[in-house]
């Protein structure tokens, strides 16, 4: 039994698909963490390949490619320098039914695989195989219960662990971003120890990868359920932990605690990682945006900003007839505030030729939305022409509230390549933009002070395609509507359990058919940021064609 041990925690943000620099990302840690004196490094769920690679490990080359690079960090741990986990792919010829595919780690020691373990609670039907319960790693005189993501979660695999020796639980994982998660992370951390009486290291990865972020924010809890360390949200970071033995037990040496992060600058940071992600993992030279004068707009700019810098955004106003001058003046302070790149494109032109043109089919029918949906398209084809011409991503900025109801034009506002606001309800885009204006969250490339004028959050939205248009127009108050749509969304609740809750069950049934029907907009939408635990797309998919009314029709 070793007396001590040191264990260095990397979290990592790794590209999808980019091997050969995820496993350079996977040596620079080891090198740190041996300048650190450290036994061993851990590095996250799937760290050679990023995650989740979906279907990307049916393709043969792919395995083989993860299998030479982690054989490749095998050998290098023939230095005498720290061990290594990591996380990849594993294929086994498997039986009569073919191949088995695992989801899995590997222990690298010595100049060779010192051991494998694959996942065995698998999180739904996908395209890996369950693994065996798996049983403790010798390593260097302690005995590692290592695990994978869902495996730390059920008591089972813990159990299985520490009944056959254990002495530490290590769970490795991919587990992505959403509002509140942490302290649900904790709890269910608490249970294993309590399980088990066993210390708890939960490692996760930090980055974005297409709709999903990964915050970092690993811990570890003592067998005592004392919080020995916690780490970073939103960054990678090496940390070195200090193991020694007290009678039966290990006990992580503490460390020194940073604050908690507030919610609303959690999501913030989220939606900035997010997009700073997907635009450089993707490798677009920068982003671009229309700046109508409004909030959605006003905070998308600002995440763009604190995401790339301001040298990389570029907004776009395009006035109409009845763009009002508080929006023309807005808008211009909002890019003058961040300091980007700010050009005006008037839709008029637009909006003469296509009621030219379409008149002699539409004969004497009155305007009416129609004509409401050429101004937003007409805004879609200038931003797509910009994006074409030059090359940058456009950023679309309508939130969760509009999505959700329908109240969005396709191939219009919902052109673009990705979505901060694709999971953010309006309620929480004002309060995201009053957060914002008086702090600068880590890491932003940003100002300081405020982005938006505070007549962007105080005037009533507008699309300002009409007359005197208001959303209230259309829909209930922003609160009312939101609150309704996270209890048909998020809680999946019955119309009969809202209108218990106070609401007005001619509205509830009104917005409940409005989601229903807008299910086919949503299906067009560009990816975005998953914030909430039902995020639109992988979370949340009902039928399009859906004819369902249960018994409140």
């Amino acid at each position: 039994m070793a007396q001590t041990l040191r264990i260095a925690l990397a979290q990592i943000n790794p590209h999808m698909g980019e091997l050969r620099a995820n496993a350079d990302r996977i040596r620079r840690a080891r090198a740190e963490a041996a300048s650190l004196g450290a036994d061993l490094l851990v590095t996250p769920e799937f760290s050679i390949a990023g995650y989740p690679p979906e279907d990307l490990v049916r393709n043969p080359a792919f395995l083989a490619d993860c299998a030479a690079l982690i054989a490749e960090l095998a050998a290098e741990t023939a230095d005498g320098g720290p061990g290594l986990v990591v996380g990849g792919p594993w294929q086994e010829p498997g039986g009569p039914d073919g191949p088995k595919l695992y989801n899995a780690l590997f222990v690298l020691e010595g100049g060779r695989i010192l051991a494998r373990r694959a996942k065995h609670e698998l999180p739904g039907c996908g395209v890996f195989d369950s693994g065996p319960a798996p049983g403790p790693v010798a390593f260097r005189g302690c005995r590692l219960g290592l695990m994978i993501c869902e495996d730390g979660w059920s008591p089972a695999v813990s159990e299985t662990l520490a009944e056959s020796g254990a002495e530490i639980l290590i769970a490795i994982n991919g587990s992505p971003f959403e509002a509140g998660k942490a302290a649900s992370r904790i709890d269910l951390a608490v249970h294993r120890v309590v399980e088990t009486g066993l210390p708890f290291v939960f490692l996760n990865l930090v980055g974005g990868q297409d709709e999903l972020v990964f915050e970092g924010g690993g811990f570890v809890l003592n067998a005592d359920r004392s919080l020995a360390l916690r780490m970073p949200l939103f960054e990678e970071a090496v940390t070195l932990t200090e193991w020694r033995h007290e009678g039966e037990r290990l006990v992580c040496a503490p460390h020194p605690l940073p604050p908690e992060v507030p919610r609303l600058e959690q999501i913030y940071r989220a939606m900035t990682l997010g997009l700073h992600d997907y635009v450089e993992k993707n490798r677009f030279p920068g982003i671009v945006l229309g700046l109508s004068g409004g909030i959605d707009s006003a905070l998308s700019t600002a995440v763009a900003v604190d995401a790339l810098g301001p040298e990389r955004v570029r907004a776009v106003m395009m006035p109409s007839p009845y763009t009002s001058a508080a929006s023309l003046e807005d808008a211009a302070e909002c890019a003058r505030l961040l300091g980007i790149r700010y050009e005006t494109v008037p839709i008029g032109p637009a909006m003469q030729a296509f009621a030219a043109m379409l008149a002699p089919a539409f004969g004497n029918r009155p305007p009416d939305t129609t004509e409401e949906n050429i101004q937003s398209r007409a805004r879609g084809v200038t931003l797509m022409a910009l994006s074409n011409k030059f090359g940058d991503m456009l950023l679309t900025t309508g939130n969760k509230s509009e999505v959700s109801v329908g109240y969005a034009t396709l191939y219009g506002d919902m052109c673009g390549g990705y979505s901060v606001l694709k999971d953010v309800y309006k309620t929480t885009v004002f309060a995201l933009s009053r957060w914002r204006n008086a702090h600068l969250p880590s890491g932003a490339r940003g100002p300081r002070g405020p982005v938006m004028p505070e007549r962007v959050i105080t005037r009533p939205p507008s699309a300002e395609l009409k007359p005197d248009q208001t959303d209230q127009d259309s829909l209930p108050p922003y609160p009312v509507l939101d609150a309704i749509l996270e209890g048909l969304v998020e809680g999946e609740k019955s119309v009969d359990a809202l209108v218990a809750e106070g609401h007005e069950r001619a509205l509830v049934l009104r917005i409940w058919r409005m989601l229903d029907r807008a299910e086919y907009k949503r299906r067009q939408a560009p990816p975005g940021v998953k914030i909430s635990p039902r995020a639109f797309g992988h979370d949340r998919r009902y039928p399009i064609t859906n004819g369902y009314t249960g018994l409140i029709a």
